[in-house]
């Protein structure tokens, strides 16, 4: 089975770049990513937002290409400082993940789980990144499901000041075994066995 999803590449998101602001502004504004929590953002206050990540030190930033064209964003940070400081107990090697596929785009079978699976591929290329960390919303039960199929594990229920979120961890070996037998897993670098 061919993958739904061509070659992605990440680039960083380019806050001053006007078009692609407008472009993440409808995004994020879209009523289906309302879990995005920007929907009542103006097309400056995006900008400002993706500003605002790409001076931290602790947080980053992208948008992902499909083939050339933009199909979907991507967060890295670093959740001892960022998201989820001071709720949970971080561990070595933790990385935190966001992502959000473009709406309004032509449904194709298998989109959301080739990006996500992906975005954690380019994730665990980093040999110091040794679990990523996530936080979604607790009524999200689509990406729950998602996350559950390429690894993740819940830890449990941890408020934040604008959600009640399910946090969930996801191992390179978890991941690894969970998408093993998907066509459409980018080729991941040898890392032993330990863990």
């Amino acid at each position: 089975m061919a993958s739904p999803i061509g070659n992605i590449t990440l680039r960083p998101i380019q806050a001053e770049d006007d078009t692609e602001i407008e472009m993440l502004h409808r995004w994020v504004t879209h009523p289906k990513t309302a879990f995005w929590l920007m929907q009542d953002r103006t097309v400056e206050q995006v900008r400002q937002e993706y500003q605002r990540i790409a001076a931290h030190r602790h947080h980053e930033a992208f948008l992902g290409l499909v083939e050339g064209r933009p199909g979907f964003l991507a967060e890295r940070y670093d959740p001892r400082y960022v998201e989820l400081a001071g709720l949970y107990e971080p561990e070595d090697g933790d990385v935190g993940m966001h992502f959000l596929c473009a709406p309004g785009r032509t449904p194709v079978h298998g989109f959301t789980r080739a990006v996500i699976t992906a975005v954690l591929a380019w994730i665990f290329t980093d040999p110091d990144a040794l679990r990523v960390v996530v936080e979604p919303d607790v009524a999200n039960t689509a990406v729950h499901a998602l996350n559950a199929a390429v690894g993740f594990q819940v830890v449990g229920r941890i408020t934040k000041p604008e959600k009640e979120a399910l946090l969930s961890v996801c191992t390179w070996h978890a991941f690894q075994s969970a998408t093993a037998a998907l066509p459409t897993v980018p080729a991941l670098p040898h890392r032993g066995t330990a863990e």
